[in-house]
C-alpha cells in the first residue's frame, strides 16, 4: 500500500512526464497544477489556436488506468476549466479537456476532448 505523499510523489513525477510528452507533441505548456475553487488543472497547455486543460493520471500498471478517469472526474475538470479558461483563452480558439494516462513501461494514452 502506497503513503499519500508517495502516491503525491507519482501524481508529480506523472505531471512531469505528461509535460514533456505535450512539448515533443508540439504543445506549450502555459501552467501546471491551477488550483481553482472548484478543483485542480494538472496543465494547461497550447497549440495553435487550441487551449487544452489536461487531467494526467498515473497508476502502477496500464489495467489500473481503465478506472482511473470516470465521469465525476472529468465533471470535476470541466468545472475548474471553465473558472479559469479565460486567463488564457484569446478569441476565437477552441478550448478542450484532454486527459493523459500514464503508466510505467507504457506509451503516454492521449484522450482528446474527453469531456462529459
Amino acid at each position: 500500500m502506497s503513503t499519500r505523499a508517495e502516491r503525491e510523489a507519482q501524481g508529480r513525477r506523472g505531471e512531469w512526464l505528461a509535460a514533456w510528452y505535450l512539448r515533443l507533441k508540439g504543445w506549450r505548456v502555459l501552467a501546471q497544477r491551477v488550483k481553482t475553487p472548484r478543483g485542480e488543472i494538472d496543465l494547461v497547455a497550447r497549440r495553435g489556436r487550441i487551449v487544452a486543460f489536461v487531467e494526467v493520471k498515473w497508476r502502477k500498471s496500464e489495467a489500473e488506468l481503465a478506472l482511473a478517469i470516470d465521469p465525476y472526474r472529468l465533471r470535476r475538470v470541466v468545472s475548474a476549466a471553465e473558472a479559469v479558461a479565460h486567463r488564457w483563452q484569446k478569441p476565437g480558439d477552441d478550448v478542450r479537456i484532454d486527459v493523459l494516462l500514464l503508466a510505467p513501461g507504457r506509451w503516454p494514452r492521449h484522450i482528446i476532448n474527453a469531456s462529459v
